[in-house]
């Protein structure tokens, strides 16, 4: 009775859900391990060459021999959070059977992208492998896996004339999938990777001290797993720059939804490394030496080792950010990731030239986020503003009464 619960649950959802939300993409890197303690330093998994065999996802203790395993094979979805066709990525909630019947997991399968050596004819790219004294057997093999080469089959769907649509089935080692797991998952969690309505909302300086801050006060999830960055205890191999200073320096290290690989899909964090610096609201004219760093810093690291200039860059914060630690996001301008639209992202540049201008700009300033639904600071800031709007509403004669 509980399985056919389950997969009549999972069918209904599948067949109703939303496949037009990002809302689980919103923030670069709220992390997978947000929540729990950040045990893994890796996140994504490469198929086997096999089709037949089960896809792993092998989650590493740094320092240590002990490894725990996912196998795939042992999921058991429950229902569908978010299946967002526009970033080729679908959000299920589950459970792994070989694990814990009573522990929640999701599971993120996203699309990768192509890459030049995918798209490269293995028939030109074997002779130029062969005819290198430099290739290493491990880079000519690679090279042969190609979309077009004779492990790639076309599936006609129709031809007319000079025009034809066809499906393509590829070497597995060509269609991979980038895998995320949250385990055990929260209501936080599952409530983040699920797809709802969204709303434009207006926050007034006084709604961020009335409101907001409370709420994050109550609400914001760990932050262990970003200590952990900070302190080298986890994903130092990871670290593309640092600057150890404690009031102006950052680490600066790949975002979980890039690959490290790709170039056009660039997409790098810097974390702040002073501590209390929540988000955007707390940034005043103090913090300018702070923010010119990881402007200079980063976008000169990036340059050294990815060969991408600064103008190329597209250097933003998030606000409502989806953790509360300051962080700056670095995306290459081919790329256009989750999050970089006007009623979230606020340039690096603007941010400081704001401060320049007006010391305390931040602390004054009416700012829009999006909120989803079930939300619930969106739910307080709604409340709140109804309470404001009944109050004004209100004839003057019954408020100086009331009062």
């Amino acid at each position: 009775m509980l399985e056919a619960a389950k997969q009549q649950d999972f069918d209904s959802v599948k067949t109703n859900n939303n496949s037009n939300s990002s809302s689980n993409h919103d923030e670069s890197h709220h992390r997978h391990h947000q929540g729990q303690s950040a045990s893994s330093s890796a996140e994504t998994v490469s198929p086997s060459a096999n089709p037949s065999s089960p896809v792993k996802v092998e989650v590493l203790e740094e320092g240590s021999t002990k490894s725990s395993s996912y196998d795939l094979a042992h999921f058991e979805p429950v229902r569908i959070l978010n299946n967002n066709s526009t970033h080729k990525s679908v959000s299920l909630l589950g459970h792994f059977a070989n694990l814990s019947r009573d522990d929640l997991a999701i599971v993120v399968l996203e699309k990768t992208a192509f890459t030049e050596a995918q798209l490269r004819n293995t028939t030109s790219s074997e002779s130029e492998s062969k005819n290198s004294p430099t290739t290493t057997a491990e880079e000519a093999a690679g090279e042969r896996r190609s979309i077009f080469s004779a492990k790639s089959h076309l599936r006609t769907e129709f031809i007319n004339d000079i025009y034809g649509n066809f499906l393509c089935v590829t070497d597995p080692e060509v269609n991979q999938l980038k895998v995320t797991i949250v385990y055990p998952a929260t209501e936080k969690h599952i409530s983040k990777y699920s797809a709802h309505a969204r709303y434009l909302v207006e926050e007034t300086a006084d709604d961020y001290q009335s409101v907001t801050l409370p709420h994050l006060e109550q609400e914001q999830l760990s932050l262990e797993w970003l200590y952990n960055i900070l302190e080298h205890r986890k994903e130092k191999d990871r670290i593309v720059y640092e600057d150890p200073s404690d009031k102006v320096g950052f680490i600066l290290l790949p975002d979980l939804k890039w690959d490290g690989k790709t170039l056009e899909q660039l997409y790098l964090l810097a974390l702040v490394r002073p501590k209390g610096i929540k988000s955007l609201r707390d940034l005043t004219a103090a913090h300018l030496p702070l923010l010119r760093n990881i402007k200079e810093g980063g976008t000169k690291a990036i340059k050294e080792r990815y060969g991408i200039d600064s103008d190329h860059l597209r250097v933003y914060l998030h606000y409502q950010p989806s953790f509360y630690h300051l962080h700056v996001h670095f995306t290459y301008l081919k790329h256009d990731p989750p999050g970089i639209h006007c009623e979230k992202s606020h340039l690096l540049t603007t941010i400081i030239e704001n401060l320049e201008l007006v010391p305390d700009y931040y602390q004054r300033v009416t700012l829009s986020c999006v909120l989803g639904e079930n939300d619930k600071l969106y739910a307080k800031l709604k409340a709140a503003k109804e309470v404001k709007q009944d109050a004004e509403d209100q004839p003057k004669a019954k408020r100086t009464k009331i009062e």
